[in-house]
């Protein structure tokens, strides 16, 4: 029995011990973006030296989630970011120190601040996606995936890396441009009391909350009649409204007051199937204007339907086009949407193609006609030496006239061109 105690006794030492070295904090880490420039994962706050000067957006900068989601940060929360690093790296007095950027929150937060620095890295530093990604895993730190706005098992992990894309991609079309961002205008608007949208490409998708029959409070939370939005949807020529949730208010509010209204209900939290893409696809590459898309919520079904659309006319993967919808309107695409998505992936790359290949072929095709009447004019100076000058002048108006359509090719073609629209007009 004493042996046994002491085995028992020597087994519960070794099991402390381990526990106690499993619990132990780890290192701190310092990853090097810039010569200046560091971003650190520590387990307590720094202090600014002589040499360093420190911050932190632990405390400043919090995701605000509906369940158990917990980033990426915002889009407004990304420029404020990107304006407070940019104006300690100009700033005079920060000159000659080393800039540590430094998190020492839990795994969310830390997921958050490499998202942040990686990201700025890959706005203001042309680093690419994988070039930021690699110097902020150099020091062998590993960050938890993001998630979707649900309670239950996650069934889709997005990473960093895939959020560092979106934002490459988003730069790369002109949907980033923080030159003319309007930070206080995106946060007004993201609040439910004054609508809850958001722009997920400027000018062309707006994603909101369903509209009310009335206006009003209903358990602390507002609600908003259609006449609500018109003010705003006229200023930035939206023309046309998508509803994919079940009808809580009459079409006919919108559409007597000008704007194309186009029904595609499915159960929430569930997936389109096929017709429903299509035809969603369909009408947002015929609409005039912007196309202000709804659902409840206008998160989950909303946000699937928007990422086939990048998918198909951008070429972004599911990953980036979720990232990026989720950047822009955080708690976006769920459950088993994620998955609907990824799957949709490689018919919707290749129906672009398709789309494109014949946009090609038509506008070869149209310009070979116009070439084809400017040398049948230029045939014409041969035979009739007479009216030499005369046709000669003409053929110089044509090839003007010729030259001065191809950048846009009038209104008709700026309107393809901006939303794909010759591939659906072939269909019809």
């Amino acid at each position: 029995m004493k042996r046994k105690r002491q085995r028992r006794t020597e087994a519960r030492k070794r099991h402390c011990a381990a526990k106690g070295q499993e619990e132990k904090p780890k290192a701190d880490i310092y990853l090097q973006i810039t010569d200046q420039l560091y971003f650190a994962i520590v387990n307590q706050k720094i202090r600014s030296s002589p040499e360093r000067h420190c911050f932190s957006i632990d405390d400043e900068l919090s995701y605000e989630n509906f369940y158990a989601d917990f980033g990426p940060l915002n889009l407004g929360m990304f420029y404020r970011f990107c304006c407070k690093l940019a104006k300690k790296l100009k700033s005079l007095s920060y000159a000659k120190k080393k800039i540590v950027f430094y998190t020492c929150g839990d795994k969310k937060k830390q997921a958050n601040a490499a998202y942040l620095i990686g990201s700025y890295a890959v706005m203001h530093l042309q680093k690419t996606p994988e070039e930021a990604y690699s110097l902020l895993v150099s020091g062998k730190s590993t960050y938890l995936p993001f998630r979707d706005a649900s309670f239950g098992t996650c069934m889709y992990n997005l990473g960093i890396l895939d959020c560092l894309r979106a934002v490459q991609k988003a730069l790369q079309f002109g949907w980033l441009d923080f030159s003319n961002f309007d930070v206080e205008e995106y946060e007004h608007y993201e609040r439910a009391e004054n609508g809850d949208f958001n722009w997920i490409i400027p000018g062309k998708f707006l994603a909101f909350s369903g509209p009310h029959p009335k206006s009003k409070i209903e358990n602390g939370y507002p609600l908003h009649a259609p006449e609500a939005y018109f003010p705003y949807f006229r200023k930035n020529n939206i023309t046309t409204v998508i509803r994919l949730n079940k009808k809580m208010y009459d079409a006919k509010r919108f559409t007597d007051m000008g704007f194309d209204h186009h029904d595609l209900f499915f159960v929430d939290g569930s997936t389109p199937n096929d017709a429903i893409v299509s035809k969603f696809l369909n009408v947002c590459e015929n609409a005039d204007g912007a196309i202000a898309v709804h659902c409840k919520a206008g998160l989950g079904r909303t946000g699937t339907l928007i990422a086939c659309y990048l998918m198909k006319h951008f070429r972004l993967t599911a990953a980036e086009a979720i990232a990026w919808i989720r950047i822009c309107r955080p708690g976006s695409v769920i459950g088993p949407q994620q998955n609907f998505v990824e799957d949709k992936q490689s018919s919707l790359w290749l129906e672009g193609e398709l789309c494109q290949k014949r946009h090609c072929e038509q506008k070869n095709g149209g310009n070979a006609a116009v070439v084809s009447g400017i040398l049948s004019g230029v045939d014409d100076i041969s035979i009739n030496g007479t009216n030499e000058k005369m046709i000669l002048q003409s053929s110089v108006q044509s090839c003007k006239s010729v030259k001065l359509r191809s950048p846009s090719d009038t209104e008709d073609v700026k309107k393809r061109t901006r939303t794909s629209l010759s591939c659906n007009r072939e269909r019809r």
